[in-house]
């Protein structure tokens, strides 16, 4: 495993600091390294979605604008 030396604020130093205390976590390394794997799940997660939209969108499905669909969505909704 790579070393890193990394500076925190003091909030999230303290942060950190309060989930290895709670024995959430059993180190900061560990903490900070699962953050990251949240974050690289949720950025693959968003990527798709955002490669589905942008299918659908190219697919010419309809010439409504997004505007027109959100106030249709709303009315919708609203009832």
């Amino acid at each position: 495993m790579t070393r890193q030396s990394i500076s925190f604020t003091k909030p999230n130093d303290e942060w950190l600091k309060s989930q290895v205390d709670s024995e959430e976590y059993s180190s900061k390394s560990e903490l900070v390294n699962d953050l990251i794997r949240q974050a690289r799940n949720q950025q693959t997660q968003i990527d798709w979605i955002k490669a589905k939209l942008e299918k659908a969108e190219n697919n010419g499905f309809t010439n409504d604008s997004k505007e027109a669909i959100l106030a249709h969505s709303k009315s919708i909704l609203n009832g």
